[in-house]
């Protein structure tokens, strides 16, 4: 697997770290903010826990929850969006950027499988 995944979800992790910090308290300790936290964050550790694998199955394994946090990280950065958070540009940008990492993740399983 390419570092620079490795490399990325690390990236987009701290950015979502300085998003929620950058918060006010009471946004902060609201579901939201700590469910996007869990997940934004996740997506890292969940591709470096596939370096360790074992198997291909393992690796697969892992990939494919990162995906899912992925997924998840779209879904509360569009929650975001629409209740206006926050410094909606910088959500955007993590948006997008969630979205490609969610393709990228589907490509490497795909191509993982077909090996």
């Amino acid at each position: 697997m390419p570092h620079d995944i490795t490399e990325r979800t690390f990236n987009f992790a701290v950015r979502i770290v300085k998003l929620y910090f950058s918060l006010p308290n009471e946004i902060r300790l609201a579901a939201p903010a700590k469910q996007l936290l869990r997940a934004g964050t996740s997506i890292g550790a969940n591709v470096e826990e596939a370096q360790g694998g074992l198997t291909k199955k393992d690796f697969i394994h892992s990939i494919n929850i990162a995906k899912k946090e992925a997924r998840e990280t779209v879904y509360w950065l569009k929650l975001w969006i629409a209740v206006k958070l926050t410094n909606l540009d910088e959500v955007q940008v993590l948006l997008n950027e969630a979205i490609e990492l969610q393709k990228i993740l589907t490509a490497i399983v795909k191509a993982t499988q077909t090996k």
